[in-house]
């Protein structure tokens, strides 16, 4: 999409033309589109409309009925904050002193859209004409939040000295220019050495203000995160989205943590909670009571060493994050099964296992086994009318069975 072709889509005809499309149907999509083009309107006009229509199906699974009113681009979509993480961003920003947000690359405004809902003053800018059109529009509603074209490095921001309650927020761009795929996504890049704005301007621009969020992949490395920061990796519903670095004000604990989210919490685990844990060793014949399976965000962040602590247990083997113990505990960041009986992992032992209790539906969950599930489950030849849930793992470096029964 042109800068020209966006002013059309969101003023006159091309606004009412969004306006009027159904919700969008891909089955539907060429039919609408050449009845449409039967109508007078023009083609390019038509796909843009069609685009967006696409687009803001996709996005209400990031901002709900929001969705229906923004607009979105294909790159900006897939790296934009999911709404219920970017409010978490503002009361953040805000709560660290922060009155008003400089965000060097807003993409199309999802953190934005929450800084401004949270009352902070927005000054955002993105290198892309035609993102940040995009950006302003869904800004519309503030009247002290608005984005424009510019570059991050050209832009700038105030320092701590000039600017005591002005919080910076960056979102590099992760994907690298080039061909884009058939949905019009570009590749998507993990390097810092290949972030735009660039990781030394980020770094510098970062350290230099009152307080500061710079949101990168969650596969940032532990030795990449800088001294004096805190890293902070978050999951939403189980699906670790993201790695925000904290600077100054805004961070609260210096080092590793973990924030767990969904629609109805969030919950922090600090890598203070993992301290001063003795891991202990697993062993498959001291296995009893229950099993817990730390949340993704957990693990990346390496602090299964909380859950450890938390329910007084032991990891089945280093990096699993699959914590073994005797007691029953309410742990909202990890999920708890019951496990009913453990063994070494052998197929002739497993099948007769199999056979004897009749299984004919088997759930199998795989944490660090060579195994493959669908291989295995042709060769345990299932048949029955029971019904179980195995986990295939390591305990001590030995592949290992257990088998499971969820816990409330």
């Amino acid at each position: 999409m042109t800068p020209a072709l966006l002013a059309k889509l969101i003023s006159g005809e091309g606004a009412a033309l969004l306006a009027s499309l159904p919700p969008y149907d891909e089955a539907e999509a060429f039919v609408l589109g050449d009845r449409l083009r039967m109508e007078g309107f023009d083609p390019e006009l038509i796909a843009a409309a069609l685009t967006q229509s696409r687009l803001r199906s996709r996005a209400e699974r990031k901002f709900g009925r929001a969705a229906r009113e923004m607009l979105f681009t294909p790159d900006g979509l897939e790296q934009a904050t999911r709404q219920q993480v970017a409010r978490l961003h503002a009361r953040r920003l805000a709560d660290s002193g922060a009155r008003q947000v400089h965000d060097l690359g807003c993409g199309i405004g999802a953190d934005a859209r929450a800084f401004a809902a949270e009352g902070l003053r927005v000054t955002a800018v993105d290198a892309d004409e035609v993102t940040a059109g995009v950006a302003d529009h869904n800004l519309r509603h503030w009247d002290h939040a608005s984005a424009q074209h510019d570059f991050a490095e050209r832009a700038g921001a105030p320092d701590r000295l000039s600017a005591p309650d002005a919080a910076v927020w960056l979102d590099p761009a992760r994907r690298t220019p080039g061909v884009s795929d058939i949905n019009g996504r570009t590749r998507r890049t993990f390097r810092l050495d290949q972030l735009a704005p660039s990781w030394d301007f980020a770094l510098e621009t970062a350290a230099g203000a009152a307080a500061a969020g710079v949101k990168l992949s969650p596969s940032l490395a532990h030795t990449d995160v800088p001294l004096g920061t805190q890293a902070q990796w978050t999951s939403y519903d189980g699906e670790v989205v993201e790695c925000v670095l904290w600077w100054n004000a805004a961070a609260w604990d210096r080092g590793r943590s973990a924030l767990v989210v969904s629609d109805q919490f969030a919950y922090e685990v600090l890598e203070r909670d993992a301290a001063d844990t003795d891991p202990g060793t697993a062993r498959l014949d001291r296995l009893q009571g229950y099993l817990y399976e730390a949340d993704r965000a957990i693990i990346r962040a390496g602090l299964t060493g909380a859950l450890v602590r938390r329910v007084d247990g032991v990891e089945l083997d280093a990096g699993l994050g699959m914590v073994s113990s005797p007691r029953d505990v309410l742990v909202p960041w990890a999920k708890k099964y019951a496990v009913t009986e453990a063994m070494p992992f052998n197929l002739k032992a497993l099948r007769s296992w199999i056979r004897d209790h009749r299984i004919g539906r088997l759930t199998i969950k795989k944490k660090g086994a060579s195994t493959d599930p669908d291989t295995l489950r042709r060769q345990l030849r299932l048949k029955g009318d029971g019904e179980a849930t195995i986990l295939l793992t390591r305990i001590g470096g030995a592949q290992a069975v257990l088998m499971l029964v969820p816990a409330p």
